[in-house]
């Protein structure tokens, strides 16, 4: 089934190619944006039925994008296209809900089968980078104290702060201290919400 589709990239050999790619396979390709900000406007004119999105572009990353359509309730679905085995923007990507997420590198050859899982309902993230970051995300929570991982479980129960709290006897600005150091033991990123989404989408290895 053909679908409408906007591509935004700032390398311009990657946005012919993809162009000429999705057109050659009876996609109508609506337009190509060279930077972020001019994606979005094409987005909101055009209502396309899929954008293809960079992550790193000018004035706003594919990211952003993604944000701004996603609180603007805007039904193009979006494919994220990255150089980067990047943890954290992976995360971040799941967080918003995106319906594909592909390593440029294998781009053209995992495009149809992204637009084909979107086309049937389904989302679709490149094998080769959830592979790695699944390996380069080996749990190990030895390091956590005793009370760091019963904060963690009632993270993972959508627990508040406040509530964590009162029901570990202890004040609240314990309990920040305490998800403060989780989140450095873990690595992770200090954006809103980083330690919940990780505990969710983690939750297996330690409830």
């Amino acid at each position: 089934m053909a679908m409408s589709i906007i591509i935004a990239d700032d390398h311009p050999l990657i946005l012919k190619g993809l162009q000429d790619f999705l057109t050659e396979k009876g996609h109508i390709v609506v337009a190509g944006a060279s930077d972020g900000k001019e994606a979005l406007k094409l987005i909101l004119k055009h209502d396309p039925d899929i954008a293809i999105l960079d992550i790193r572009m000018p004035f706003m990353t594919g990211i952003e994008v993604a944000k701004n359509l996603k609180e603007s309730n805007v039904k193009t679905k979006v494919v994220l296209i990255t150089f980067e085995k990047d943890g954290n923007l992976y995360n971040r990507a799941k967080e918003l809900n995106v319906h594909g997420y592909i390593l440029k590198e294998f781009a053209l050859a995992e495009i149809e089968s992204c637009l084909s899982a979107i086309n049937n309902g389904k989302s679709y993230f490149s094998p080769n980078l959830v592979d790695f970051i699944s390996k380069e995300n080996i749990i190990d929570l030895n390091n956590l104290s005793v009370t760091e991982k019963k904060i963690l479980t009632l993270v993972a129960k959508n627990l508040t702060t406040k509530e964590i709290g009162e029901a570990l006897f202890i004040s609240y600005r314990t309990v920040e201290k305490h998800r403060s150091n989780i989140i450095k033991k873990l690595s992770l990123d200090h954006q809103q919400n980083s330690l919940l989404i990780w505990a969710k989408e983690n939750q297996n290895h330690f409830l």
